[in-house]
């Protein structure tokens, strides 16, 4: 019994087509990221990063922003930029998590 399978040239072509197609795409938008971005809610950020806890998370979320107490106004940590909320629903940019706490090393 014989199987019938595609010639090896025709496999190198199909494979400078699609790297001419990705760099087509490329060229045309230079500002889109190779990897799509990495959104975890807190249970499956808490899960991967066993380092923070659900609590310790949800604690740094609340501090992000700026707020108003009876001493005045107390300034955020500055972690909404790794934040993304979609309605009721809060997920984390795990790239920019752990660049918001390379920033914060800065201070030290």
């Amino acid at each position: 019994m014989q199987y019938r399978t595609e010639p090896s040239r025709l496999l190198k072509a199909k494979a400078m087509q699609n790297t001419t197609v990705i760099q087509a795409i490329k060229s045309a938008y230079p500002d889109l990221p190779s990897q799509p971005r990495t959104l975890l809610t807190v249970r499956q950020f808490s899960d991967r990063h066993s380092a923070f806890t659900q609590g310790a998370i949800r604690n740094l979320i609340f501090l992000a922003e700026s707020r108003k107490t009876s001493k005045g106004i107390i300034t955020g940590n500055g972690l909404n930029i790794a934040l993304a909320r979609i309605g009721r629903k809060l997920l984390i940019d795990e790239a920019k998590f752990f660049q918001w706490i390379d920033e914060q090393q800065g201070g030290a």
